[in-house]
Order: structure tokens, then sequence, then C-alpha cells
């Protein structure tokens, strides 16, 4: 009885989490769709814009104050572009160093997931070394709390940020991919990269600008993700497999499965931690993962992106 009590407050709590593992779970399946192999050190990108963002947005926080206002939406703003550039940043970064020289080489796909989990190793001690091992916050930056109350949940203003950043991110994306000569490219590559050379697409400038594309997601989902909880140099790990098991769930390679994915699992964790215990979601969601893959490794949608739109 208390679940059906609390299933909206479950629900919005759900949706609001799972709108963060959509945003990192784009980055996963972009990349997938385009070189068909998973990018291991995407969740140190999301770390690594999570700091920037943070540091970004405190530093324009006078004293650790609680802004108001236009000021709070203006410090959000800064900090997700902040974050973002420098998940973008450190995206290309890693394509530069641990996958084109790889892939020119035509080095096997045990190569390039051996270079991108060096590659994550090496950016979560340099961060560790450099952000310190203690887990950062940063204040408040909504004064106000509760917004609104739907069917009895309330959703506050940070809440509601997210959830608004979140779906223009998804929807920005989505139409990039189905309907700009950009979205082309990339649907081409992912369908057939040689045929797509032959008609004159650029491959290497394709690859490193979807690079980018999932790193300012995933920058900007890591400051999200910072704003509402702490930031540490080990938290990309788990928001990361959390966002691959959703990238699975929906269908890997298949833009619109990561955000069916991340939504459903958000859900699956949010009644599951509820129904069990609060320690029991990152169980939840491991658990998702395998039986995934095991019943249906292609996923919900199951179509790769250049076959999506």
């Amino acid at each position: 009885m208390d679940f059906v009590h609390q299933f909206w407050q479950l629900t919005v709590d759900g949706l609001m989490s799972g709108s963060l593992y959509a945003v990192i779970a784009l980055g996963y399946t972009l990349v997938y769709g385009v070189l068909q192999l998973i990018n291991f050190a995407h969740s140190e990108v999301f770390m690594l814009g999570a700091f920037g963002g943070l540091f970004a947005a405190r530093g324009l926080m006078d004293g650790g104050d609680t802004p108001s206002g236009l000021a709070s939406v203006g410090i959000v703003a800064v900090g997700l572009g902040v974050g973002a550039m420098v998940g973008a940043l450190a995206a290309f970064t890693l394509e530069r160093v641990a996958y084109r020289p790889l892939r020119r080489r035509g080095a096997p796909r045990l190569a390039f997931l051996i270079s991108a989990i060096g590659a994550s190793l090496f950016a979560v001690n340099l961060a560790g070394k450099e952000f310190g091992r203690n887990n950062v916050s940063m204040p408040e930056p909504f004064t106000n709390g509760e917004v609104f109350k739907i069917f009895g949940a309330s959703v506050n203003t940070k809440t509601l940020v997210i959830f608004v950043v979140a779906a223009a991110m998804l929807l920005i994306l989505d139409t990039l991919v189905a309907r700009t000569r950009l979205g082309q490219s990339i649907r081409a590559v992912a369908q057939d990269s040689d045929t797509a050379v032959m008609m004159g697409v650029n491959v290497d400038r394709v690859i490193v600008l979807t690079f980018i594309i999932g790193g300012l997601l995933a920058g900007a989902g890591g400051f999200l993700y910072a704003m509402t909880f702490t930031a540490s140099f080990t938290m990309g790990f788990i928001p990361g497999v959390k966002a691959f098991t959703a990238a699975v769930l929906g269908g890997i390679g298949n833009v619109r499965g990561a955000m069916l994915g991340g939504v459903l699992l958000g859900l699956i964790e949010s009644y599951g931690g509820y129904i069990f215990q609060a320690s029991y979601k990152n169980v939840i969601a491991f658990l998702v993962l395998v039986l995934i893959l095991m019943i249906r490794p292609q996923g919900l949608l199951g179509e790769r992106l250049g076959r999506a739109a």
C-alpha cells in the first residue's frame, strides 16, 4: 500500500535519474553506431565535464551564498556550458590519442578496448591527483523548493531544470541525426563506412564530430549530476555502467533507444529501490544489464544508428 501512495513521487525521481542516464547513454550509442566499438572511457568524459562545470559554477557563487532569480539560471547555464565544453575537449583528445592512431593502423578491436581502458584509468588517477580524493559539492543554486505538484508528487526547481535540459538535449540530438547534413553523414558512416567514403563523406571528420557531440552531452550531464549529488574522481564508474545499461536496454547504436533505455532504467531503479532497499539500486541496474544481454541482446528497439530515423 505504501508503494501505491509513493508511486508518483517514485516516478518523478525515476524520470529525473533516467533523464541523466539517457544523456550519458547517447555518447555510448553514437560512438558504437559509427565505430561499432564501446567507448569505455566515456564515463571519464562525464566526470571531467562534471568538475569543469562545478568549478565554474562555484566560482560565480560569491562566498558560497545561494543566488536568487535570474542569477541562479545564469550560474546553472554557465555550469552547463563549461561542463559541455570540457566534455567535448576530453572526448576530442580521447579520439585523437586513444582511437585514431589505432584506426589508421587497422588495429584489432581488442586494441581499441585496451586503449580506452588505459585512457580511463589515466583520467581517473589524474583527476584524483588534481581535484583531490574527497567528494566536491556546490552550494544549492536555487532558493525556492517545490515548484508544483503532479498527482501529489513534489517537483522542485532542480528536478525541473534536469527534465527541461535533458529533454532539450535529447530533442536537439534526435533532430540533428535525423534531419541535418551532418546527421546524414553520421548515419551513412554507421551503415557502411566504405560506401560513405566513395560518396564523398569525410569519415575522420564524422568520427571526431561524433565524439565531440557525445562529449558535449556527457559533460553537460556530468554537471547536472554533480549539481544534484556530488562530484568525485571516481564518479564516472557507476553512472557510466548504468548509462551503458540504458543504451543496451534501448538498443545500442540507436539514439531513440538510448533515450527510452535511460528513462526505463531510472524508473526500474526507483521502483525497485523502494520495494526492496535503496542500497539495491546498483544491483538492480546490473541485473537489468545481464537479463537484457541474455534475453534480448539487440535491445528493445534493436536498430543501429544507420537505419534509425
